[in-house]
């Protein structure tokens, strides 16, 4: 007689499952709460912030600075398959998007730069020049 309990045969490998199920960290796939897949990183100069969107416009961006934080917004198109074709696989995200970063408090907003080039995005939020670390020599 083959007994089959309550629980999965492998209970760690259904919690790992759940685990990526509702984990909400960006995925290479698109998927709503990650897309586009974003680095964010800083230099004493500047915040570097890189989107990686292939296949929009730049017209298709909006971005925003406001009380120290970065809003990327946008809207992807849906590809449209040729007629009677068949998708066996669909991972392209398409519909609206938002992607929010927290900046800094050196920031100047009105010294933000953004550009688009070979699908990814490129924002330049400049420090405040008093902010930035100077080498102060000793007499």
């Amino acid at each position: 007689m083959h007994y089959r309990g309550i629980f999965p045969r492998d209970l760690f490998a259904e919690l790992e499952r759940l685990q990526r199920d509702f984990d909400g960290s960006p995925s290479i796939r698109g998927a709503a709460p990650g897309y586009p897949a974003m680095n964010v990183g800083t230099t004493p100069k500047s915040v570097e912030v890189y989107a990686f969107a292939p296949g929009m416009t730049p017209e298709e961006f909006d971005v925003q600075v406001e009380n120290g934080v970065l809003t990327i917004s946008g809207e992807r198109k849906d590809i449209v398959a040729p007629e009677g074709a068949t998708i066996h696989i669909g991972e392209h995200f398409s519909g609206r998007f938002r992607r929010v970063v927290s900046l800094p408090d050196d920031i100047e907003p009105n010294s933000t730069t953004a550009s688009y080039r070979d699908g990814v995005l490129h924002v330049c939020v400049a420090r405040r020049e008093a902010a930035q670390s100077r080498r102060i020599s000793v007499q």
